[in-house]
């Protein structure tokens, strides 16, 4: 008899367990709750190493797994849809407006090394010669040639495709109203709901300007007087700036202040933008966790987590999507997601 498994949140990750599901030849269904996700939102940075910090080594290490899973993942997902992702692999430029700002990023390229991710140091004339539309008072930066990036709301399409009419448009309030032999909860900020978990929104808002041509190749994450800020290009013209980060519970009022924040740093090290027309703005939630890193394994016998992946759920979409279709498949979890179960000490302390 084949194997039953329901997928509760069609999210970018509930969608792509559910494929890899679907590829494994289990009978699949998706819940799909209608409600827009952190990925609508997200820019879509496939960035393994410029967010970590200390004490993250395993997350750090989940996320290198699925930096190199991603070439493949698209080329398969884009070849069974026909769906363009908007996949780019230029890398990171990581720019300095000031001395300060350097130390920053020469402390960021240290994160680089320790991974073992390729990093170049870069002079300001070199900046330039790349991305001729950098502000002529960067300092200097670096490169991160491994630094790739997708188009969210393109990978979510694709992966809608790829599931096709196993997807149900029903919110699941209570996992008991489920008939399923394995349940997958991968509802993002409703899994602590669902679950129990701990699993809390963190705010973020996010700019979308349109300009008359590419503005960069690259991959913008700079640091402008201490604030940090992210640029991100579309072939189309389309450049997203992001993110702030706040706790603010399950408000997604978009502010002023919010705003400020991204494009003050952003003008100042790509000062054109000041003259593209803002296209959208948006304010999503990310499902955050104590320690930051995703929920993934048995929470009890036929019910699976894959949730709370923060500010990393693009990236991490590969190597969720492989891991946790196996565990579906064969009931034996996976060794690597065994720092990351819903047992674990940091979840609770």
């Amino acid at each position: 008899m084949t194997t039953r498994v329901a997928v509760v949140g069609a999210g970018i990750i509930g969608l792509g367990i559910a494929w890899r599901c679907v590829q494994r030849g289990l009978d699949v269904t998706v819940y799909d709750a209608g409600e827009d996700g952190a990925s609508t939102v997200a820019a879509g940075m496939l960035a393994p190493t410029s967010e970590i910090q200390a004490g993250e080594e395993a997350l750090q290490g989940l996320l290198v797994d699925s930096n190199r899973r991603w070439p493949g993942f698209a080329a398969e997902l884009e070849k069974a849809t026909g769906v363009e992702l908007g996949y780019r692999d230029e890398g990171t430029l990581i720019v300095a407006l000031t001395d300060d700002d350097l130390r920053e990023v020469r402390r960021l390229a240290g994160w680089y090394e320790r991974a073992g991710q390729p990093v170049s140091p870069l002079t300001a004339r070199q900046l330039r010669e790349r991305e001729p539309l950098l502000s002529p008072r960067v300092r200097g930066g670096a490169h991160a040639p491994q630094d790739r990036q997708v188009d969210p709301r393109r990978l979510l399409t694709a992966l809608r495709h790829a599931v096709g009419d196993r997807i149900v448009p029903r919110k699941v309030t209570d996992l008991a109203d489920v008939d399923a032999d394995r349940t997958v909860v991968a509802a993002g900020i409703g899994t602590t709901t669902l679950t129990g978990l701990p699993v809390r929104p963190v705010k973020g808002q996010t700019v979308r300007l349109k300009a008359p041509a590419p503005p960069v190749r690259h991959v913008i994450r700079g640091y402008a007087r201490s604030r940090p800020v992210y640029l991100v290009p579309r072939h189309d013209g389309e450049l997203v700036v992001g993110a702030t980060e706040e706790e603010r519970g399950a408000d997604t009022t978009v502010t002023a202040g919010g705003v400020l924040d991204l494009l003050r740093p952003a003008a100042e090290l790509l000062p054109g933008i000041v003259e593209y027309p803002v296209t959208e703005i948006l304010a999503g939630l990310r499902p955050g966790t104590p320690d930051n890193a995703p929920i993934l394994g048995a929470l009890k016998d036929n019910l699976i987590i894959a949730a709370g992946h923060y500010r990393n759920g693009v990236l991490l979409t590969p190597v969720t999507a492989d891991l946790v279709a196996e565990l579906v498949a064969t009931g034996v979890p996976p060794q690597e997601i065994e720092p990351f179960t819903p047992d674990r000490e940091a979840l609770w302390t």
